[in-house]
Formats: C-alpha cells, structure tokens, sequence
C-alpha cells in the first residue's frame, strides 16, 4: 500500500532522530515544517513526479522557509526571501523540504562537522558532506549538492550512495551561493541512479531524464586521467578490479588516454581566480571570520594576473573541443571516483585530484557504488561523457544505471 505523504516524513524524521546526533549531516531540521507539507500534499491532487517525497538541501542553496547559512557565521540566522530556482522547481513538482543539510565553508575545502556514517572517525568527503551523510544513512532518499572540483562525486563515493554532477548549467544556479561561477555545478545526491534522475529531472524541467534508456553492453573508454598518479595503491588495485568486473558483465573496453597536461594547473587557477571574485565582499568585511584555508586561496586569485586566467580559460575550452573528438562512438569514460576509500580524519574532505578535470570539462559525471575496499569503506566508479549535446546527460544515466545493476 502506497504510504501518505505524512507517513513518508515521519519516517525520515525517525531515521534523523535515530541517527543525526551521531552523524551531524543537518544544518536545520524544521520537523513541523516539513509536516505542514505533507498534510497539504495529501489532501490535495499529485503535483509532480516529487509528489510527497522529503527532500534534503545544501546549505550553499537559498530557501525562503529555512536558513541559509552557506556554512559560514557570517551568515548566521540569514533568512533569504526565495529559494533558490531549482528548489522552487522540486517543490513545484510536489518534493517536500525537509530540512538543510551541512555543507563545508562557502562550499569550499574547510571541513565541516559531518562524519562518515560507515565509520565515524573518517570524513564523509565535502564540500556536500551533509547530503551524502543523510543518503547514506537512509535519512531521505536523495538531495542536493553542489560541485566546484569534486564536491558531489567524491562524498558520494567516500559514503556508497549514487552521486550525479549533471552538465554544466543544467540544473540553474539562481539562488545559489557561488564561490567559481566558471565550475560550480548544482547536483544530486541519491540512493540509486533512478531517484538521481527523478530529483534532477523535477528541477530542471528534464522529462527526457525520467526515461532512463536501458543499455546493454555498453562501449566504455577506460581512462586513468593525468591525475592518476594521486591514486592510492588499493584504490588503483580496487580500479583495476572494477574495470575487469564490468568488462565480465558484458562492457566493451577501450583504452582512452587524455593529453591535457595542463589541465589541472588550469583547474586549480581558474578556480584561485573566481573565488577571489566570488568572496570579495566576504573577504573585504568579514575577513576575520573567513577561515584562513580560504584567505590562502583567496589571496593568490587577487595576485594573479588576468592574462594568466584567461589563458587558462582558453586552453579548458580547448580541451573540451578535443575531448568530444576522442570520445568518438563510446557510450561513456570509466574512471575512478576518488583517489581511494575514504581517508582516516576529519581534518581534510579528501583528495579532488580524480574531479577536478572533470569539473572543469563541464560534462555531466555519475558515481555508483561498486564494493567496499580494503578498510571496509565504500568506493565508486564515474561515468562521464563530454559536454553538450541534448542527451549527454540521460545517455551518461543510463550507463550509470547499467553499471549499478552489473556492479
């Protein structure tokens, strides 16, 4: 028997209550909020394809009903007048805001106060550490996160659940705090590559996303990155595994190599540059209370010169026009998620060395689970495809969700 709207939130409010004191995954949880929702959605026609189904959103969007404090103090108890558009679009679409749920500083590599729900003493991955810890832990079936380098594949991968970076722009970024306006990506985070559609689908006006086309025996490209040399000695062992494992389900292999040698120093100074933009009033009013892992940031972007960004500018877009010319006929490029399982601490968010490049290619990317390794934690493989096109993303699904069953 389908269960009411009611029912469903008091279910991820008991999963909160059982497990949040532990976890922290939560910025602000407005239960009775989140009820008068539900009542209304009973008592009233279906609204969409989120008809009645809790949703949980990072702190980095705007919501009108609850704080929105970007993970900052400057922005304690800060109340903005309209959600952020794809929150709007969700809603619209009958999703039911549950509450907020933690990001790092300004979305940024500070980490925030989030476990990993496999095994407290390591970190849940960032800057969307919130929304990973509560899929994870059954709280709410999916919500959002944001990706600037690796904020939405990695923690995904770092807690087992499905993690999907849409291309660049698909889901709007009004209402969104944004750090790097060139890399920031709104995204998903969810149980299973299907809720990961559903969720991006009812907030970006997708319907072509609620119909997963069903693959078999899809062509992949097997890419290291020139970022390979950051993985892990079990997290290299645990791809090469993956890789073999999908191969024996069915997947045609290909070797696909990337010549984008200069690619991450691209990465790491178009987003030095933008930050320095995008935090300017913060930084200029509030400096003392903006962590100093931001200021160090921060300060090269104010020192670099305009030459040196727009060259590094040109030379991604460059890369992106070689990217689609490599791909040819694959279906998608198989990669890893992260450098590895989650590391031990909670004093950084994790490596974005196997991100990044994505990020700043601007395609849409997909994390599923594939096992655990060797420390009992979690890891992922990624699905990418290149930028544009009408159907990169709902193609680049599909191989995902071919993958989740295989796997």
């Amino acid at each position: 028997m389908k269960r009411s709207a009611l029912e469903t939130v008091e279910s991820a409010l008991a999963a909160i209550e059982a497990r949040e004191p532990e976890l922290h995954a939560w910025a602000a949880v407005d239960a009775e909020f989140a009820r008068r929702q539900a009542r209304a959605l009973d008592q009233g026609p279906a609204r969409g394809p989120l008809h009645g189904i809790p949703l949980g959103v990072k702190d980095i969007f705007d919501s009108a009903d609850l704080p929105t404090e970007y993970g900052s103090p400057i922005y304690k108890g800060h109340r903005p007048a309209a959600d952020a558009a794809c929150l709007a679009l969700a809603r619209a679409a009958g999703a039911i805001v549950l509450g907020k749920t933690v990001t790092t500083e300004f979305a940024t590599m500070v980490p925030a106060r989030t476990v990993n729900p496999h095994n407290p003493r390591h970190t849940p991955g960032g800057s969307s550490s919130g929304s990973a810890a509560a899929v994870a832990a059954g709280m709410v079936r999916f919500a959002y996160g944001s990706q600037t380098s690796g904020s939405v594949i990695r923690p995904s991968a770092y807690c087992g659940v499905v993690g999907y970076k849409p291309s660049y722009n698909l889901l709007s970024r009004s209402g969104m705090k944004m750090g790097a306006e060139s890399l920031d990506t709104a995204g998903v985070l969810a149980r299973n590559v299907e809720d990961a559609a559903l969720l991006a689908a009812g907030s970006a006006m997708r319907d072509d996303l609620l119909r997963i086309e069903k693959l078999e025996k899809p062509r992949l490209g097997v890419c290291r990155s020139p970022n390979w040399k950051h993985m892990s000695r079990e997290g290299a062992d645990a791809f090469t595994d993956h890789v073999q494992r999908l191969g024996a389900k069915g997947a045609r292999l290909v070797d696909l190599e990337l010549p984008f040698d200069r690619l991450d120093d691209a990465a790491t100074s178009i987003l030095a540059y933008e930050m320095a933009r995008g935090l300017a009033w913060e930084v200029a009013n509030h400096r003392s209370r903006v962590s100093p892992m931001i200021f160090e940031r921060v300060d090269k972007g104010t020192a670099m010169p305009f030459a040196k960004y727009h060259e590094a500018k040109a030379y991604a877009e460059q890369c992106r026009r070689q990217l689609v010319d490599r791909f040819g006929d694959l279906d998608a490029i198989l990669t890893p998620s992260a450098t590895g399982e989650a590391p031990l601490g909670l004093g950084s968010t994790g490596n974005t060395a196997m991100n990044r490049l994505w990020t700043l290619l601007h395609g849409p990317c997909v994390t599923v689970p594939s096992g655990n390794g060797p420390a009992g934690l979690p890891l992922g493989v990624q699905f990418v495809r290149p930028y544009g096109g009408d159907r990169a993303d709902a193609h680049v699904l599909a191989v995902a969700l071919w993958a989740e069953r295989a796997l």
